[in-house]
């Protein structure tokens, strides 16, 4: 297929998604204002209405990504490897991470690297500013040497000078180093990939010289809470089908999630330098959210980026509780509200303007569905009381039969967009046979069902984290660069309370007022405050070991050998009394980078 009908594809595909997405907002604003037309309508009900068009509209588009990864797709070729092989290196950025277990990653990368014939180096860049743990990183290092025998091809460089974070990390690598490799792959420090699918990446970009990044799908790895294995089990069973849909829209204006995924060197450096925003944080400063700025850089500057959920091999560990996802979110949130000031760049793509925009209302959303509660509330106070409420007081009002059915019409609209998708991809899968990595047909319906419900449960208490993130960026506090705990698990109750305490105080305050200015609301609001109310429970209940049984998946049944080299060497080093925790000295020149 051509480049021009490549292009129309990726048009239609852009204009079924926009276009579902305004039918369903529209379909479900007409409702909602019909529903008020039967008592007049007034301001609170003009502002209902335009919220409920931005809120379903946001939630049919993230549905029409699952329609359009579902379609039908042709199955094409895998490129193979030209030889010679490009010059190409592995980075893995670090940051006051747990060297034993980020080096025994990479022991276990380099092995399985070596075994699918790549000729590939690999760095570990740290930007570790304490001293006890920088000798930690050379302890391991020196480990690390001497297990890989990697002296000469797997390199350590600690940064003297931290600006712009990860992203300077990776430029001052790029301006010294990089003119030495065509090609590099970019990792995080809880990274894993197999050497095949280093492989497959590396011919991609042979095949496509205009191709500047190619962006994996990483899997999750290793999760045992509840809360780690619902979202281990997501980006297993659900994500390739968004992907999918979210390749066919962007086309080769693709994204770039900052790890996992290979870049082109000349492509980086001639097109990727991020000079910091005027002013002071949140909004100025270093770019937080990096990732998808560098893909419309690439994207401006005429080179292709792309996303192929097809690559196997490709793993990441995930946050194992409610708080630590909710730390890393803060500064997601912080990094996308940024983009605010890009919008306006100049030379853009249209659809990396549309990217930055999606970013940005993915956080404002959460605002949006609780202006459109109190829009409610307040609309109940201050309308005029209807003929039809009786004279005595009753907890909850007897709606006419048309409004009530249209309400609940409505809701059932809401619930089928968030619900409707997962059904959709379960079928999917029981009819590809897919489900049988996922423990068969059943034992995967009953994971979806309780990830249904586990996420409805847990939506309100994360809508109340992103709320407060939202306001406090725009307030001007500056979240700053909070390190990743990675391991962190268990909760207790105590923790649960200290950390949700004030999302009880909220919902148990919202119910109250409802209840006492606007009761015939309350049984509406009963789906998000009672999570409210139980935020502490939730917060640590889900950070225990996860229900046996439930949200298996092919990388938990049947690891990948990365995966079990990875743990194999982590288990042996930590079971070792001259591992990488006690004292190896280090030749101050070993590793260098030029």
């Amino acid at each position: 297929m051509g480049d021009d009908a490549k292009m129309a594809v990726t048009r239609l595909y852009r204009g079924l998604a926009i276009g579902f997405a305004l039918l369903a907002a529209t379909i479900a604003t007409i409702m909602l204002t019909d529903a008020a037309l039967e008592d007049g309508t007034d301001v609170w009900d003009i502002a209902r209405s335009v919220l409920i068009f931005l809120t379903t509209a946001w939630l049919a588009w993230g549905a029409s990504l699952s329609l359009v990864g579902l379609m039908p797709r042709r199955r094409r070729a895998e490129p193979a490897m030209m030889m010679p092989q490009p010059r190409c290196i592995v980075l893995v950025p670090i940051c006051n991470e747990d060297p034993v277990a980020t080096f025994a990653r990479i022991a276990a990368m380099d092995h399985s690297i070596q075994a699918a014939g790549v000729a590939a180096d690999i760095a570990v860049l740290s930007d570790t500013r304490d001293e006890d743990a920088a000798s930690g990183e050379r302890n391991a290092f020196a480990h690390l040497l001497d297990e890989t025998a990697g002296q000469g091809r797997i390199f350590y460089r600690r940064r003297q000078d931290n600006r712009g974070r990860k992203a300077g990390n990776i430029e001052d690598f790029i301006r010294n180093s990089g003119a030495a490799y065509e090609l590099a792959v970019i990792l995080d420090a809880d990274s894993l990939m197999e050497g095949q699918a280093i492989r497959r990446m590396i011919a991609e970009m042979q095949a496509d010289p205009d191709l500047g990044l190619l962006q994996t799908l990483p899997k999750i790895t290793g999760a045992t809470s509840v809360f780690g294995r619902a979202m281990q089990f997501s980006a297993s069973f659900f994500s390739p089908v968004f992907a999918r849909g979210l390749a066919r829209l962007q086309g080769t204006t693709g994204p770039f999630w900052g790890h996992n995924a290979i870049i082109r060197t000349r492509a980086f450096a001639e097109s990727c330098a991020l000079p910091p925003l005027a002013g002071k944080p949140p909004f100025g400063g270093h770019i937080l959210s990096h990732d998808y700025v560098e893909a419309a850089l690439l994207a401006r500057a005429g080179w292709s980026v792309r996303v192929d959920e097809t690559i196997d091999g490709s793993y990441e560990e995930g946050p194992e509780n409610i708080l630590s996802f909710a730390k890393r979110d803060r500064r997601w949130c912080q990094g996308n509200l940024q983009h605010i000031r890009l919008l306006t760049a100049p030379g853009l793509r249209a659809w990396s303007r549309f990217v930055f925009v999606q970013g940005i209302f993915a956080y404002l959303v959460s605002l949006v569905w609780g202006l459109f509660l109190i829009a409610s509330v307040a609309g109940a106070v201050f309308a005029p009381a209807p003929d039809y409420f009786p004279d005595t007081y009753q907890l909850f009002p007897v709606f006419p039969s048309d409004q009530t059915q249209q309400i609940i019409a409505l809701g059932i609209g809401v619930v089928g967009l968030l619900v409707l998708p997962k059904l959709s991809i379960l079928i999917e899968s029981a009819m590809t046979r897919r489900a049988v990595g996922f423990g068969g047909s059943l034992k995967a319906a009953g994971s979806v069902l309780v990830e249904l419900l586990l996420s409805s449960l847990l939506a309100p208490v994360m809508l109340m984290y992103q709320s407060r993130a939202v306001l406090q960026v725009l307030m001007g506090r500056d979240g700053g660069w909070p390190a990743n705990q990675r391991g962190e698990g268990r909760l207790t109750i105590g923790q649960g309370i200290a950390a949700g305490f004030w999302i009880t105080l909220f919902g148990a305050a919202a119910l109250t007022a409802t209840w006492w200015i606007a009761p015939g609301l309350l049984i509406w609001l009963l789906p998000v405050a009672v999570p409210m109310l139980l935020a502490p429970l939730l917060i640590a209940l889900t950070s225990r070991v996860g229900i046996s049984g439930l949200f298996q998946t092919p990388e938990e049944a049947a690891p990948s050998p990365v995966i079990r080299h990875y743990r194999a060497i982590h288990d042996r080093w930590t079971r070792d009394d001259n591992g990488p925790e006690d004292a190896i000295p280090v030749p101050p020149a070993l590793g260098a980078i030029a």
